[in-house]
């Protein structure tokens, strides 16, 4: 990918988690939409894997039912290296207890999926970025 003129901004990257195929192409569609470059990967152990190899992100957009590692335990032990970037959950699980554990296990805001533009472009504002 080459980057025209010089932009003194620093990169914003997200990392999308998510087994399912549509959805992940979906969010990402919607963060590059909004000029954040988008890497995404089918399960918690996935991601987590990326940050014990030294990648980082700003912003993690988690899914919570997945197959090898779900979207909880992922947040635990992504949390637990000391990475603090904004994590959002994303869930169509309507369990609330499910949904507690998983704001529980390091959350920053859990949203129901799909995610929308409006939703997404609140988010990315919020961290103080505006594309």
């Amino acid at each position: 990918m080459s980057h025209q003129g010089s932009s003194s901004s620093p990169r914003f990257t997200a990392l999308v988690v998510d087994d399912d195929r549509f959805i992940q192409m979906l969010h990402r569609k919607l963060l590059e939409k909004i000029g954040i470059e988008a890497l995404a990967v089918v399960n918690g152990k996935e991601a987590v894997d990326l940050h014990r190899d030294g990648q980082g992100f700003n912003l993690i957009l988690m899914d919570m039912e997945m197959p090898v590692m779900n979207g909880i335990d992922a947040t635990r032990e992504i949390r637990a290296m000391g990475v603090r970037c904004m994590i959002v959950g994303v869930s169509s699980v309507a369990n609330e207890s499910l949904r507690q554990e998983f704001l529980d296990a390091g959350l920053d805001d859990l949203l129901e999926k799909p995610l929308t533009a409006a939703k997404l472009s609140f988010i990315v504002q919020e961290m103080g970025y505006y594309g």
